[in-house]
């Protein structure tokens, strides 16, 4: 509370029971300028009160709101009035806030050292106050050398810092030594600044595991590990310290430098866009002076991230920066820079000394680590920098060079046509550009090659072209690929969806095609390329037909497809024949799976691939391994689906289009996540969403990619890293696009994220939101799951009037589907609820009652999911009622208690015989029930009944063997038995 009602409206002051609760409270609010305000208007209400301890708790509430926000330099003042108040009158501070007095000293030693106004004879001064009212409280060095560290190691005196690391390390520690979590990342720090990086991460292993803790860790040593992860080559580790590490220093606005460690990971492994996303969260980054040092760090990796933008060609980007105007790459590095040299040059005035000045400079000059770190969240794609083109040389000007250099591109570009290698129509592109730059006159069939390659590369567009290249080559004589051409045109008709056109296209040319073969005046290659084209028209045709064998359609294409073999079969030692049989191959693949053959389609999809790949064509056999992998997934043969989707990547590499890449990367994920393999699932999804960013579509196929990813990383117990990704993703999936599934998944699975992390409101939210699109759909199980989800979320919350009212809405939606076990189990959950509340037993015994009825009613009915789950329910039910029963009357008289803990025993023994019936799978529950009603009857007296509890316990798990009874659980109850023994048969 911070106000109490006055007379007229006018607010009375505080008692300090209240003060205490309103500090309590403000301590509880995010760090920043509204916080540290409230403490300064807490301090004022404390004055009123004419307690010194108030006024003394008060000023220790500002110094710990100063010391964790921006406004840092304001510390000094309350706690020289607290340090005078202290010499003054010692007996006015109570043992916790002596405690407190001595425990900022250290924060006014780090506070100084980050203020580059405070000479430095003064911080040597106040070193020497430190240690010598240190020692005369009784406490060790081991603070007092921490902050000599931090002097030397500022000012650069490395002989000095050693000596202090050392010292600090000798001396005991005591209750002002800092926390193991914040000393270690110190000293780890110290390490990585030495570049012994494998010693730094050996030391912050604790902190990193969760050993060690506290307010600020692992926030801080994550931040720091990820420079010595880059360098060590870690590279998925330091991706999983900066999601999980930025999730954490987010919101804390003292945090600072460590956010700007964040900020310098992305400037050196390829993730400028996500820095630029950074700085623009903390605008007030920066222009808050408070903490100059936090202050120059920023800036200097500011600068950093801009200049890498200039360096990419990206000088001109408009970048977020100080408000006020609109800052480009270029002009926000050059402002950065200088700012983070002039406050450098104030500490190293201040120091006496260069050395901030040259660590600044090194740390804005860093060239990158890593030239691409996928993080799996949603990026914008950097714009590639243009290359500035050469001027062409002048026509003619080296006659003997151009006939040389044109002589060579002819004939690679006549080399890679022949292998048929997708880089041919970039090559004969450019025997054009240098017959054009020396004024060379190229044949006629050379300019035939250049349109008929051209035409190629214009895909849908290349008609016209195709129809060129087909009259030159017969102005060349080659009658016979001109009727190819004209095939290939045809195809690109009946891309265009022109079929009928296309098929009366194909007809002149594949008849004369086959009669002049006939003649002997064409080759079995050229005759291919006008069947292959043939075959390519009937299978788009086919396509559209109707899934029959019988189909004319599909009989009409599978006889093209098997022409097309029968011709070529006998010279496939010729490559481009042996691509021609493969694609047939291919074809008539693709005929067996729309006609539902999926065994059939899978091997013929096999031996396409093989033929390709022994053709030395690797990356035509790319589309076949890739739907020879969905066939297999179909078919459960995950084995095949999983070499054939890393067989697509391999022939793949070096030819796919981003998109391709992004495609393949979540075939296999998909595959390796549905047989378990997480962690390599994980992987193949992060390059998917890379990919997809790269193609631009981060907000279609990438954000599917991290919907997949999120999932797989909470499987894996990655639960911060999980939260980061999907709540990249779900701004992107969008019903019409993804399907509202997709939307409530992602909310499911980052609600469940947000449980494991502790954050139960964002939890309960988010199965909220999931809730109410679940709350449109025919069937209502989700819907009843995700608000009994967020029911026990807004439990955990405390805020128990809204858990109510979503257990009330899941015990609707239970009640609707007949499913009794969600049902009761929102009844039981409602009663805990409202045990909590004053005057709340009478209600909660009535809800509890009415779960054992529902039960009960059930049973009578006979459950349609199984007798057994229902009496286990029912059983949980009365053991639960019980232990509700006995907790309720601790206030109570000795008659009540006695009455209450009857009804708890009741309850308790009818838990007990129900898991009992259930046999040896509830063992466990059943000894659970016994040693409650166990203790319950010692309590009431009846020590011969609670000892013969304790004996069945015990009897239970002999007889229960070896193996079930040396379980955690089982030692627990066995030991506990055995305490209840102890106690029966001591006060028998």
């Amino acid at each position: 509370m911070s106000e109490l009602p006055g007379v007229h409206g006018v607010p009375a002051a505080m008692d300090f029971d209240a003060l205490r609760e309103a500090m309590q409270e403000n301590y509880e609010q995010p760090e920043g300028p509204a916080r540290n305000a409230r403490a300064e208007q807490l301090l004022v209400e404390a004055e009123k009160l004419n307690i010194p301890l108030a006024v003394i708790e008060a000023l220790g509430h500002q110094l710990k709101v100063y010391n964790y926000s921006s406004e840092k330099d304001k510390m000094f003042v309350p706690f020289a009035r607290l340090l005078r108040m202290w010499d003054e009158r010692p007996e006015d501070f109570d043992e916790y806030e002596i405690h407190s007095l001595h425990w900022v000293f250290k924060w006014m030693s780090a506070g100084m050292l980050s203020q580059p106004h405070i000479p430095l004879a003064s911080i040597e001064k106040w070193l020497g106050e430190m240690e010598h009212r240190y020692r005369l409280a009784g406490h060790t060095e081991r603070a007092v050398r921490s902050a000599e560290f931090s002097v030397a190691n500022h000012i650069g005196d490395r002989a000095r810092a050693e000596r202090a690391y050392a010292a600090w390390l000798a001396a005991d520690r005591d209750s002002m030594a800092d926390c193991h979590a914040c000393e270690l990342h110190d000293q780890g720090w110290w390490k990585a600044l030495l570049r012994q990086d494998a010693e730094a991460l050996e030391l912050w292993r604790p902190v990193l595991e969760g050993e060690y803790s506290c307010a600020h860790e692992p926030h801080a040593v994550l931040a720091s590990s990820l420079l010595p992860l880059l360098r060590l080559g870690r590279l998925d580790e330091a991706r999983a310290h900066h999601l999980r590490g930025f999730r954490l220093v987010r919101a804390m606005e003292s945090m600072r430098g460590a956010y700007a460690d964040h900020v310098e990971f992305c400037a050196l492994t390829g993730n400028e866009a996500r820095g630029l996303e950074l700085l623009a969260e903390r605008p007030a980054y920066f222009t808050d002076t408070g903490e100059p040092r936090s202050h120059m760090d920023f800036l200097a990796v500011v600068a950093l991230l801009t200049d890498r933008l200039v360096s990419l060609g990206l000088g001109e980007q408009t970048v977020p920066g100080p408000a006020g105007r609109t800052w480009t790459a270029a002009e926000l590095a050059a402002h950065a820079r200088v700012e983070a040299l002039a406050l450098a040059a104030r500490f190293d005035e201040r120091n006496g000394t260069s050395y901030i000045s040259s660590r600044i400079k090194e740390r804005m000059e860093q060239e990158p680590l890593v030239e691409r770190l996928p993080l799996g969240v949603r990026r914008t794609r950097t714009v590639t920098a243009s290359v500035p083109k050469q001027p062409a040389p002048p026509a003619r000007e080296n006659e003997e060079r151009g006939e040389r250099d044109l002589t060579e591109l002819l004939a690679e570009a006549r080399r890679l046509s022949a292998a048929m290698n997708p880089a041919s129509v970039e090559a004969w592109a450019a025997v054009a550009r240098e017959a054009e730059a020396a004024g060379a006159e190229l044949d006629v069939r050379d300019r035939a090659e250049i349109a008929d390659h051209s035409a190629m590369g214009l895909g849908p567009d290349g008609v016209e072209l195709f129809a060129e290249a087909a009259r030159l080559y017969e102005e060349a004589g080659d009658l016979g690929e001109a009727l190819a051409a004209r095939a290939r045109g045809a195809c690109v008709v009946a891309l265009n969806g022109r079929l009928p056109e296309a098929l009366e296209a194909i007809a002149e040319p594949y008849e004369r095609v086959l009669a002049l073969y006939a003649e002997g005046g064409t080759d079995v290659r050229q005759v291919a390329s006008v069947l292959v084209g043939r075959a390519r028209i009937l299978m788009q045709r086919a396509h559209g037909a109707t899934q029959s064998v019988d189909d004319e359609a599909v009989v009409t294409a599978a006889a093209a497809a098997q022409e097309l073999l029968d011709l070529v079969g006998p010279h496939t030692d010729e490559v481009r024949l042996a691509s021609r049989a493969a694609e047939a191959h291919g074809m008539l693949g693709e005929l067996a799976a729309h006609v539902g053959d999926a065994e059939a389609a899978a091997g013929l999809f096999a031996e396409t691939s093989a033929a390709y790949v022994a053709a030395g064509l690797p990356w035509f056999a790319v589309e076949y391994e890739a739907r020879l992998a969905g066939l297999a997934s179909h078919l459960g043969d995950m084995e095949t689906a999983e070499r054939a989707s890393r067989a697509a990547l391999e022939h793949g590499a070096g030819q796919l289009e981003p998109m391709g890449h992004a495609q393949l990367n979540l075939q296999l994920a998909e595959i390796l996540g549905s047989s378990g393999r997480l962690g390599p699932a994980a992987e193949h999804a992060l390059e998917a969403a890379h990919w997809a960013d790269e193609a631009g579509e981060s907000a279609t196929f990438g954000a599917w990619a991290r919907h997949q990813l999120g999932g797989f990383l909470l499987r894996l117990g990655r639960f911060a890293e999980a939260a980061e990704v999907l709540e990249s993703a779900l701004p992107d999936l969008t019903a019409e696009t993804h399907g509202d599934g997709a939307i409530v998944q992602t909310q499911w699975w980052l609600g469940d994220c947000h449980t494991e992390l502790g954050e139960h409101r964002q939890a309960a939210e988010q199965w909220l939101r999931a809730a109410e699109i679940a709350r449109h759909w025919p069937e209502q199980r989700d819907h009843a799951m995700l608000a009994h989800l967020a029911a026990e979320a807004l439990g955990h919350a405390g805020l128990p009037t809204e858990a109510v009212r979503a257990y009330e809405r899941a015990g609707e939606l239970w009640r609707s589907l007949g499913n009794v076990h969600g049902l009761v189990r929102s009844l039981r959950a409602r009663a805990w609820v409202a045990a909590q509340e004053d005057d709340g037993v009478a209600a909660a015994r009535e809800l509890m009652g009415t779960a054992a009825q529902e039960c009960e009613r059930a049973l009578a009915a006979g459950p349609a999911d199984g007798e057994e789950s229902v009496l286990a329910e029912l059983a949980n039910t009365h053991r639960q009622f019980g232990d509700l029963i006995a907790r309720s009357v601790a206030d109570e008289s000795d008659d009540e208690v006695q009455k209450a803990f009857e009804e708890a025993l009741d309850h308790m023994s009818r838990a007990a015989a129900g898991f009992a019936a259930l046999g040896a799978g509830a063992l466990d529950s059943r000894t659970g029930a016994e040693l409650a009603a166990g203790w319950l009857e010692a309590d009431l007296g009846r020590m011969d009944a609670a000892a013969e509890r304790a004996r069945s316990v015990l009897s239970a798990y002999a007889d229960a063997g070896a193996e079930a009874a040396d379980d955690e659980t089982a030692r627990a109850r066995t030991a506990e038995a055995g305490r209840l023994l102890e106690v029966a048969e001591g006060q028998a």
